[in-house]
């Protein structure tokens, strides 16, 4: 009996042996595999990471596009129409030339404002103050809001002096609006009255702010050459080259972000037509 017991004792610390080294290999085998999922998952998290700030890089700079167009499309398209009217007059018409001079004087400090704002935004100085010890008193900016429908008057004020005769219609009941859309709306003002003032034939515009309950709509039209006439629109010259699209492009992603449309083709009857329509939060 002895003799069993023994035999019997060995065979069963040789199977617990054996067990343990199973179970050991299987943990070897479960704690590899572990590591290997856990290095694949922080792989896909870095490459997510990595895309999301790539996506993010992609979108700050087309924000930073749009707004350049903006403010430089606009101010310099101006500038160029009164430095045209100045040299046509300057000869016959010395004052016509000094004021179309000082439009152009004007326009130009205007951009460079709008520029610093911008650049004051995107890289401010340590001390938090956007200024520019080289540039004169009046011209430098302070980190003041974007353009709202509240500047439209003075917006067509500029398109007016420069040669484009504007006129204005408001209904309904105006009321605050987020920044966003507020500025959204100016910005497709401004780019329909600098086109018109840059494509046009010398016509008029015509711009209309509707105030609803729920939405907000804004149009621009300008008269031009009707293309049931057959007359075709005016070819660029020298130095009125055609625009690259870039502007509407940039308008039309604005009004997407608050989940409106907008809407840019030539009339029939002649002339262009911008209409945009931007939701707004039930009050």
């Amino acid at each position: 009996m002895g003799e069993w017991e023994t035999d019997g004792l060995g065979a069963a610390l040789g199977a617990a042996c054996a067990a343990v080294l199973c179970l050991t290999v299987a943990l070897v085998r479960m704690r590899r595999r572990w590591q290997a999922a856990v290095g694949e998952r922080g792989w896909l998290l870095e490459r997510e990471r990595e895309s999301a700030s790539q996506a993010a890089v992609a979108a700050e700079r087309d924000r930073i596009a749009r707004e350049l167009h903006d403010i430089v499309s606009h101010n310099v398209s101006l500038m160029v129409v009164q430095a045209g009217a100045a040299r046509e007059v300057l000869a016959t018409m010395p004052d016509e030339a000094v004021t179309a001079l000082r439009a152009v004087e004007d326009a130009g400090r205007g951009a460079m404002t709008d520029l610093r704002h911008l650049l004051g935004l995107l890289a401010p100085s340590q001390s938090g103050e956007d200024t520019d010890d080289d540039a004169p008193a009046d011209t430098v900016a302070d980190l003041s809001p974007q353009p709202g429908l509240d500047r439209l008057g003075h917006l067509v004020d500029r398109v007016s002096f420069a040669g484009l005769p504007v006129e204005v219609r408001v209904s309904g009941e105006p009321r605050p609006l987020p920044q966003g859309i507020d500025v959204t709306a100016y910005r497709i003002v401004q780019e329909a009255l600098t086109n018109a003032l840059r494509h046009g034939d010398g016509g008029k515009a015509e711009v209309t702010v509707r105030w609803a309950d729920h939405a907000l709509r804004v149009e621009v039209l300008n008269t031009g050459p009707s293309v049931l006439t057959g007359v075709p629109p005016a070819r660029a010259t020298r130095g009125h080259r055609e625009g690259t699209g870039r502007g509407l492009i940039g308008l039309r992603e604005r009004v997407a972000v608050y989940g409106g449309d907008l809407d840019a083709r030539r009339r029939l009857g002649g002339g262009y037509r911008v209409r945009a329509r931007i939701p707004l939060d039930p009050s």
